[in-house]
Protein backbone atom coordinates (compact mmCIF):
# COMPACT_ATOMS: atom_id res chain seq x y z
CA UNK A 1 0.00 0.00 0.00
CA UNK A 2 1.65 3.27 -1.09
CA UNK A 3 1.14 6.07 1.75
CA UNK A 4 -0.22 9.63 1.21
CA UNK A 5 1.89 11.66 3.12
CA UNK A 6 0.55 15.17 4.33
CA UNK A 7 1.88 17.62 6.63
CA UNK A 8 -0.77 20.05 8.82
CA UNK A 9 0.75 23.74 7.12
CA UNK A 10 -0.06 25.17 10.91
CA UNK A 11 2.79 23.24 12.86
CA UNK A 12 5.57 24.92 12.81
CA UNK A 13 8.36 21.49 12.26
CA UNK A 14 6.17 21.85 8.45
CA UNK A 15 8.06 24.82 7.80
CA UNK A 16 11.04 23.23 8.31
CA UNK A 17 10.42 20.18 6.70
CA UNK A 18 13.26 20.37 3.75
CA UNK A 19 16.07 21.21 6.30
CA UNK A 20 14.62 18.48 8.76
CA UNK A 21 14.62 15.57 5.87
CA UNK A 22 18.11 17.12 4.27
CA UNK A 23 20.16 16.80 8.18
CA UNK A 24 17.87 13.17 8.82
CA UNK A 25 19.39 11.99 5.31
CA UNK A 26 23.18 13.22 6.15
CA UNK A 27 23.66 12.12 9.69
CA UNK A 28 23.27 9.14 11.43
CA UNK A 29 22.61 11.03 14.62
CA UNK A 30 20.50 14.45 14.39
CA UNK A 31 18.97 16.48 17.43
CA UNK A 32 15.91 18.09 16.75
CA UNK A 33 14.59 20.87 19.22
CA UNK A 34 11.59 22.44 19.76
CA UNK A 35 8.80 24.01 22.15
CA UNK A 36 5.84 21.64 22.82
CA UNK A 37 3.07 21.51 19.96
CA UNK A 38 5.77 22.12 17.65
CA UNK A 39 4.80 19.20 15.91
CA UNK A 40 7.83 16.49 16.35
CA UNK A 41 6.29 13.79 17.82
CA UNK A 42 4.14 13.43 15.05
CA UNK A 43 5.48 14.37 11.92
CA UNK A 44 9.47 13.80 12.32
CA UNK A 45 7.80 9.48 11.57
CA UNK A 46 6.25 10.84 8.76
CA UNK A 47 9.66 12.77 7.39
CA UNK A 48 11.75 9.04 8.14
CA UNK A 49 8.61 7.39 6.02
CA UNK A 50 9.49 9.76 3.12
CA UNK A 51 13.13 9.49 2.98
CA UNK A 52 12.56 5.42 2.89
CA UNK A 53 13.52 4.36 6.29
CA UNK A 54 10.49 2.51 6.46
CA UNK A 55 11.12 -0.22 3.59
CA UNK A 56 13.86 -2.21 4.68
CA UNK A 57 13.27 -1.74 8.71
CA UNK A 58 11.28 -0.85 11.33
CA UNK A 59 11.37 3.48 12.29
CA UNK A 60 11.27 2.69 16.24
CA UNK A 61 9.59 5.75 18.13
CA UNK A 62 10.10 5.79 21.89
CA UNK A 63 8.02 7.61 24.36
CA UNK A 64 8.24 7.65 28.33
CA UNK A 65 4.92 6.82 28.86
CA UNK A 66 2.37 4.14 27.85
CA UNK A 67 -0.34 6.84 27.30
CA UNK A 68 1.47 8.38 25.26
CA UNK A 69 2.64 5.80 23.35
CA UNK A 70 -0.69 4.46 22.00
CA UNK A 71 -2.12 8.00 21.99
CA UNK A 72 0.39 9.00 19.12
CA UNK A 73 0.55 6.17 17.51
CA UNK A 74 -3.16 6.43 17.20
CA UNK A 75 -2.70 9.99 15.65
CA UNK A 76 -0.24 9.08 12.94
CA UNK A 77 -2.22 6.42 11.78
CA UNK A 78 -5.15 8.55 11.56
CA UNK A 79 -3.44 11.37 9.42
CA UNK A 80 -1.38 9.03 7.10
CA UNK A 81 -4.98 7.20 6.43
CA UNK A 82 -4.14 3.86 7.86
CA UNK A 83 -5.93 1.08 10.51
CA UNK A 84 -3.80 1.00 14.02
CA UNK A 85 -1.58 -1.94 14.04
CA UNK A 86 -1.18 -2.21 10.04
CA UNK A 87 1.83 0.36 8.77
CA UNK A 88 1.35 2.57 12.02
CA UNK A 89 1.62 0.29 15.47
CA UNK A 90 2.23 0.32 18.82
CA UNK A 91 4.03 -1.91 21.66
CA UNK A 92 3.51 -1.40 25.32
CA UNK A 93 3.83 -3.39 28.40
CA UNK A 94 0.86 -6.03 28.58
CA UNK A 95 -0.38 -5.19 25.19
CA UNK A 96 0.31 -3.92 21.75
CA UNK A 97 -0.96 -3.95 17.84
CA UNK A 98 1.28 -4.44 15.79
CA UNK A 99 1.53 -6.33 12.03
CA UNK A 100 3.92 -7.54 9.85
CA UNK A 101 3.23 -4.40 7.78
CA UNK A 102 3.93 -2.11 10.30
CA UNK A 103 6.93 0.64 9.66
CA UNK A 104 6.21 2.95 12.21
CA UNK A 105 6.59 1.22 15.82
CA UNK A 106 6.03 3.34 19.01
CA UNK A 107 6.88 1.90 22.21
CA UNK A 108 8.24 2.67 25.41
CA UNK A 109 11.57 3.19 26.41
CA UNK A 110 11.30 0.19 28.53
CA UNK A 111 10.09 -1.74 25.77
CA UNK A 112 13.40 -1.11 23.28
CA UNK A 113 15.04 -1.64 26.37
CA UNK A 114 13.79 -4.81 26.40
CA UNK A 115 14.25 -5.86 22.95
CA UNK A 116 17.92 -5.36 23.29
CA UNK A 117 18.37 -8.14 25.61
CA UNK A 118 17.54 -10.24 22.14
CA UNK A 119 18.81 -8.21 19.44
CA UNK A 120 21.87 -6.68 20.68
CA UNK A 121 22.47 -4.12 17.76
CA UNK A 122 18.51 -3.73 16.83
CA UNK A 123 19.00 -5.21 12.87
CA UNK A 124 15.05 -5.06 13.08
CA UNK A 125 15.10 -1.05 13.05
CA UNK A 126 16.99 0.92 10.57
CA UNK A 127 15.96 4.39 12.36
CA UNK A 128 15.11 4.97 16.33
CA UNK A 129 13.74 8.40 17.52
CA UNK A 130 14.22 9.00 21.07
CA UNK A 131 11.46 11.30 22.14
CA UNK A 132 11.10 13.79 24.86
CA UNK A 133 14.70 13.05 25.40
CA UNK A 134 14.76 16.19 28.02
CA UNK A 135 13.10 14.26 30.55
CA UNK A 136 15.92 12.16 30.73
CA UNK A 137 14.70 8.91 32.77
CA UNK A 138 16.81 6.74 33.57
CA UNK A 139 15.36 4.27 30.80
CA UNK A 140 16.10 7.11 28.56
CA UNK A 141 19.99 8.12 29.82
CA UNK A 142 20.68 4.39 29.57
CA UNK A 143 19.53 3.93 25.50
CA UNK A 144 21.51 7.25 24.54
CA UNK A 145 24.06 5.44 25.96
CA UNK A 146 23.70 1.99 24.45
CA UNK A 147 22.95 3.34 20.96
CA UNK A 148 25.95 5.53 21.29
CA UNK A 149 27.86 2.29 21.94
CA UNK A 150 26.77 0.20 19.07
CA UNK A 151 26.64 3.14 16.35
CA UNK A 152 30.17 2.03 15.07
CA UNK A 153 28.57 -1.38 14.05
CA UNK A 154 25.28 -0.21 12.75
CA UNK A 155 26.78 3.01 10.49
CA UNK A 156 22.97 2.25 8.78
CA UNK A 157 21.45 3.21 11.61
CA UNK A 158 19.51 6.56 11.73
CA UNK A 159 18.96 8.01 15.27
CA UNK A 160 16.95 11.52 16.37
CA UNK A 161 16.85 12.58 19.23
CA UNK A 162 13.57 14.45 20.14
CA UNK A 163 13.41 17.62 22.71
CA UNK A 164 12.47 19.99 24.18
CA UNK A 165 14.46 23.17 24.28
CA UNK A 166 16.43 22.06 27.35
CA UNK A 167 19.88 22.08 26.58
CA UNK A 168 20.10 19.99 23.68
CA UNK A 169 23.62 20.79 23.43
CA UNK A 170 24.42 17.87 25.57
CA UNK A 171 22.60 15.77 23.79
CA UNK A 172 24.76 16.66 20.77
CA UNK A 173 28.22 16.92 22.59
CA UNK A 174 27.47 13.20 24.09
CA UNK A 175 26.88 11.72 20.23
CA UNK A 176 29.78 13.80 18.66
CA UNK A 177 32.44 15.80 20.81
CA UNK A 178 33.09 19.25 22.20
CA UNK A 179 34.72 19.88 19.05
CA UNK A 180 32.26 18.51 16.67
CA UNK A 181 28.69 18.04 18.19
CA UNK A 182 26.00 16.28 16.16
CA UNK A 183 23.70 18.79 14.31
CA UNK A 184 21.08 20.98 16.48
CA UNK A 185 17.68 21.42 14.07
CA UNK A 186 15.79 24.10 16.11
CA UNK A 187 11.91 24.75 15.64
CA UNK A 188 10.20 27.31 16.89
CA UNK A 189 6.65 26.12 18.70
CA UNK A 190 4.55 28.49 20.46
CA UNK A 191 2.27 30.49 18.04
CA UNK A 192 0.19 33.00 19.92
CA UNK A 193 1.74 35.15 22.98
CA UNK A 194 0.96 33.64 26.48
CA UNK A 195 0.39 35.70 29.37
CA UNK A 196 1.81 34.62 32.68
CA UNK A 197 -0.15 35.74 36.03
CA UNK A 198 1.05 34.80 39.29
CA UNK A 199 -1.63 33.53 41.88
CA UNK A 200 0.36 32.69 45.01
CA UNK A 201 -1.81 31.13 47.76
CA UNK A 202 -1.03 33.98 50.11
CA UNK A 203 -3.21 36.23 48.01
CA UNK A 204 -7.03 36.61 48.00
CA UNK A 205 -8.66 35.31 44.84
CA UNK A 206 -9.45 38.35 42.14
CA UNK A 207 -6.17 39.59 41.07
CA UNK A 208 -2.26 40.32 40.81
CA UNK A 209 -0.70 41.04 44.40
CA UNK A 210 -0.41 44.51 45.13
CA UNK A 211 -3.45 45.34 43.03
CA UNK A 212 -5.36 48.44 44.88
CA UNK A 213 -8.85 46.94 44.26
CA UNK A 214 -7.54 43.62 46.36
CA UNK A 215 -5.58 44.54 48.52
CA UNK A 216 -5.56 42.91 51.54
CA UNK A 217 -5.57 43.22 55.32
CA UNK A 218 -2.98 41.52 57.30
CA UNK A 219 -5.34 38.98 58.92
CA UNK A 220 -6.74 38.20 55.91
CA UNK A 221 -3.20 37.36 54.48
CA UNK A 222 -2.38 35.54 57.83
CA UNK A 223 -3.36 32.18 56.49
CA UNK A 224 -2.73 30.79 52.92
CA UNK A 225 -5.72 29.80 50.63
CA UNK A 226 -6.86 25.98 50.35
CA UNK A 227 -4.92 24.97 47.20
CA UNK A 228 -8.68 23.24 45.72
CA UNK A 229 -10.05 26.98 46.40
CA UNK A 230 -7.37 28.44 45.02
CA UNK A 231 -7.97 26.23 41.78
CA UNK A 232 -11.49 27.05 41.62
CA UNK A 233 -10.73 30.98 42.18
CA UNK A 234 -8.64 30.93 38.64
CA UNK A 235 -11.25 28.79 37.13
CA UNK A 236 -13.24 31.66 38.36
CA UNK A 237 -10.98 34.18 36.64
CA UNK A 238 -10.54 32.19 33.38
CA UNK A 239 -14.21 31.91 33.08
CA UNK A 240 -14.60 36.03 32.65
CA UNK A 241 -12.59 35.64 29.71
CA UNK A 242 -13.25 34.39 26.38
CA UNK A 243 -14.54 30.61 26.14
CA UNK A 244 -11.91 27.72 25.60
CA UNK A 245 -10.82 25.18 27.62
CA UNK A 246 -9.15 25.35 30.88
CA UNK A 247 -5.87 22.54 31.71
CA UNK A 248 -4.97 22.15 35.54
CA UNK A 249 -2.33 20.57 36.52
CA UNK A 250 -1.55 18.34 39.65
CA UNK A 251 0.77 16.52 41.27
CA UNK A 252 -1.16 13.04 41.03
CA UNK A 253 -4.70 11.14 40.86
CA UNK A 254 -6.08 11.47 44.61
CA UNK A 255 -5.21 15.14 44.13
CA UNK A 256 -7.33 15.43 40.70
CA UNK A 257 -10.32 13.46 42.04
CA UNK A 258 -10.39 15.74 44.58
CA UNK A 259 -10.32 18.48 42.27
CA UNK A 260 -12.95 16.91 39.71
CA UNK A 261 -15.29 16.93 43.06
CA UNK A 262 -14.36 20.53 44.46
CA UNK A 263 -14.70 21.81 40.53
CA UNK A 264 -18.11 19.53 39.45
CA UNK A 265 -19.69 22.22 42.68
CA UNK A 266 -17.89 25.16 41.27
CA UNK A 267 -19.51 24.67 38.05
CA UNK A 268 -22.67 24.88 39.17
CA UNK A 269 -23.01 27.41 41.56
CA UNK A 270 -21.19 29.90 38.61
CA UNK A 271 -23.67 30.64 35.57
CA UNK A 272 -20.21 31.45 33.79
CA UNK A 273 -19.54 28.03 33.68
CA UNK A 274 -22.94 25.99 32.81
CA UNK A 275 -22.59 23.37 30.76
CA UNK A 276 -18.97 22.98 31.38
CA UNK A 277 -17.03 19.29 31.24
CA UNK A 278 -14.39 18.06 34.01
CA UNK A 279 -11.81 15.35 32.59
CA UNK A 280 -9.30 13.71 34.46
CA UNK A 281 -6.43 12.41 32.64
CA UNK A 282 -3.76 10.21 34.14
CA UNK A 283 -2.00 6.69 33.21
CA UNK A 284 -4.44 4.78 34.80
CA UNK A 285 -7.41 5.81 33.07
CA UNK A 286 -9.30 3.16 30.98
CA UNK A 287 -8.46 3.66 27.31
CA UNK A 288 -12.24 5.05 26.43
CA UNK A 289 -11.70 7.77 29.18
CA UNK A 290 -8.68 9.09 28.05
CA UNK A 291 -9.79 9.33 24.68
CA UNK A 292 -12.63 11.71 25.40
CA UNK A 293 -9.55 14.23 26.68
CA UNK A 294 -8.17 14.13 22.83
CA UNK A 295 -11.44 13.97 21.32
CA UNK A 296 -13.29 17.37 22.30
CA UNK A 297 -17.21 18.08 21.63
CA UNK A 298 -19.26 21.03 21.40
CA UNK A 299 -18.77 21.47 25.62
CA UNK A 300 -16.16 23.61 27.39
CA UNK A 301 -14.15 21.83 28.77
CA UNK A 302 -11.70 21.70 32.13
CA UNK A 303 -8.78 19.03 32.10
CA UNK A 304 -7.29 17.80 35.15
CA UNK A 305 -4.17 15.92 34.20
CA UNK A 306 -0.75 14.85 35.94
CA UNK A 307 2.36 16.17 34.28
CA UNK A 308 1.66 13.21 31.63
CA UNK A 309 0.04 16.70 29.64
CA UNK A 310 3.62 18.81 30.54
CA UNK A 311 5.29 17.08 26.88
CA UNK A 312 4.37 14.07 26.18
CA UNK A 313 0.99 14.84 25.16
CA UNK A 314 -1.12 18.17 23.45
CA UNK A 315 -4.00 18.03 24.14
CA UNK A 316 -6.20 19.73 21.48
CA UNK A 317 -8.01 23.45 22.02
CA UNK A 318 -6.60 24.35 25.42
CA UNK A 319 -6.46 28.18 25.43
CA UNK A 320 -6.17 28.64 29.21
CA UNK A 321 -3.82 26.87 31.34
CA UNK A 322 -3.66 26.44 35.28
CA UNK A 323 -0.22 25.31 36.98
CA UNK A 324 -0.35 24.00 40.33
CA UNK A 325 3.38 24.12 40.80
CA UNK A 326 4.14 20.98 41.97
CA UNK A 327 4.98 17.11 40.77
CA UNK A 328 5.72 14.13 42.08
CA UNK A 329 8.90 13.30 41.32
CA UNK A 330 11.00 9.91 42.01
CA UNK A 331 13.88 10.07 44.51
CA UNK A 332 16.35 7.16 46.61
CA UNK A 333 16.53 8.06 50.11
CA UNK A 334 19.77 6.94 51.29
CA UNK A 335 18.53 6.89 55.14
CA UNK A 336 15.69 4.70 54.63
CA UNK A 337 17.01 2.69 51.36
CA UNK A 338 13.69 2.85 49.55
CA UNK A 339 12.39 5.06 46.19
CA UNK A 340 9.92 7.69 47.48
CA UNK A 341 7.39 9.64 45.04
CA UNK A 342 7.05 13.11 47.31
CA UNK A 343 5.53 16.18 45.86
CA UNK A 344 7.48 18.21 45.24
CA UNK A 345 8.28 22.32 43.56
CA UNK A 346 8.56 21.57 39.52
CA UNK A 347 11.79 23.06 37.73
CA UNK A 348 11.28 26.49 36.01
CA UNK A 349 11.99 24.42 32.51
CA UNK A 350 8.79 22.56 33.80
CA UNK A 351 6.43 25.20 34.24
CA UNK A 352 8.02 26.44 31.33
CA UNK A 353 6.54 23.58 29.68
CA UNK A 354 3.46 23.89 31.13
CA UNK A 355 2.54 27.53 30.69
CA UNK A 356 3.46 26.31 27.26
CA UNK A 357 0.71 24.15 26.60
CA UNK A 358 -1.46 26.85 25.95
CA UNK A 359 -1.20 29.46 23.34
CA UNK A 360 -1.96 26.76 20.51
CA UNK A 361 -5.35 28.48 19.01
CA UNK A 362 -5.00 31.70 20.01
CA UNK A 363 -3.92 33.96 22.62
CA UNK A 364 -3.34 32.05 25.65
CA UNK A 365 -3.09 32.60 29.35
CA UNK A 366 -1.75 30.85 31.83
CA UNK A 367 -2.14 31.39 36.01
CA UNK A 368 0.61 30.07 38.26
CA UNK A 369 -0.46 29.42 41.90
CA UNK A 370 2.52 30.41 43.24
CA UNK A 371 4.56 33.34 43.41
CA UNK A 372 6.92 35.07 40.69
CA UNK A 373 10.16 35.04 43.15
CA UNK A 374 9.24 31.73 43.61
CA UNK A 375 9.16 30.82 40.37
CA UNK A 376 12.30 32.72 39.80
CA UNK A 377 14.27 30.94 43.03
CA UNK A 378 13.22 27.14 41.38
CA UNK A 379 15.80 25.32 39.87
CA UNK A 380 16.63 25.94 36.03
CA UNK A 381 16.09 22.22 35.14
CA UNK A 382 14.57 18.62 37.12
CA UNK A 383 17.19 16.92 38.01
CA UNK A 384 18.20 13.87 35.94
CA UNK A 385 16.61 10.87 37.39
CA UNK A 386 20.04 9.33 37.29
CA UNK A 387 20.99 11.42 39.53
CA UNK A 388 18.07 10.99 42.49
CA UNK A 389 18.06 7.14 42.40
CA UNK A 390 19.92 3.98 43.29
CA UNK A 391 21.48 2.39 40.71
CA UNK A 392 20.95 -0.78 41.63
CA UNK A 393 18.40 -2.12 39.12
CA UNK A 394 19.92 -0.43 35.91
CA UNK A 395 23.14 -2.40 37.35
CA UNK A 396 21.40 -6.02 37.97
CA UNK A 397 19.86 -4.75 34.12
CA UNK A 398 23.33 -3.88 32.31
CA UNK A 399 24.80 -7.17 33.89
CA UNK A 400 21.55 -9.16 32.57
CA UNK A 401 22.37 -7.48 29.25
CA UNK A 402 25.96 -8.53 28.89
CA UNK A 403 27.16 -4.79 28.49
CA UNK A 404 28.47 -4.69 32.07
CA UNK A 405 30.77 -7.66 34.04
CA UNK A 406 31.77 -5.45 36.99
CA UNK A 407 31.77 -2.15 38.55
CA UNK A 408 34.21 -0.99 36.30
CA UNK A 409 32.03 -1.40 33.31
CA UNK A 410 29.55 0.32 34.87
CA UNK A 411 31.26 3.30 35.35
CA UNK A 412 33.14 3.44 31.95
CA UNK A 413 29.29 2.87 30.39
CA UNK A 414 28.77 6.29 28.39
CA UNK A 415 25.63 7.79 30.56
CA UNK A 416 24.95 11.42 29.13
CA UNK A 417 25.33 12.43 32.73
CA UNK A 418 26.73 10.04 34.18
CA UNK A 419 27.51 9.87 38.58
CA UNK A 420 30.66 9.94 40.11
CA UNK A 421 31.47 7.50 43.20
CA UNK A 422 30.58 8.29 46.56
CA UNK A 423 33.60 7.69 48.94
CA UNK A 424 33.40 4.63 50.58
CA UNK A 425 35.12 3.43 53.96
CA UNK A 426 34.63 -0.29 52.42
CA UNK A 427 37.38 -2.11 50.55
CA UNK A 428 35.46 -3.16 48.21
CA UNK A 429 33.11 -0.04 47.05
CA UNK A 430 29.65 -1.14 45.34
CA UNK A 431 28.70 0.81 42.19
CA UNK A 432 24.84 1.49 44.12
CA UNK A 433 26.29 3.06 45.91
CA UNK A 434 27.29 6.48 43.52
CA UNK A 435 26.10 9.69 44.61
CA UNK A 436 24.72 12.68 42.51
Amino acid sequence: MTLHISYPAELPVSERREDLMAAIAANQVTIIAGETGSGKTTQIPKMCLELGLGENGLIGHTQPRRLAARTVAERIAEELGVDIGQEVGFQVRFTGEVSRNTKVKLMTDGILLAEIQRDKLLRKYNAIIIDEAHERSLNIDFILGYLKRILPQRPDLKIIITSATIDPQRFARHFGSEEEPSPIIEVSGRTYPVEIRYRPLSQPAGGAAGDDDVAASEDELEEDRDPLDAVCDAVDELAQEAPGDILIFFSGEREIRDAAEALNGRIQSNRRLAGTEVLPLFARLSLQEQHKVFHPGSKRRIVLATNVAETSLTVPGIKYVIDTGTARISRYSHRTKVQRLPIERVSQASANQRSGRCGRVSDGIAIRLYSEEDFESRPLYTDPEILRTNLAAVILQMTAMGVARGPKDVENFPFVEPRTPAPSTTASPSCASWAP
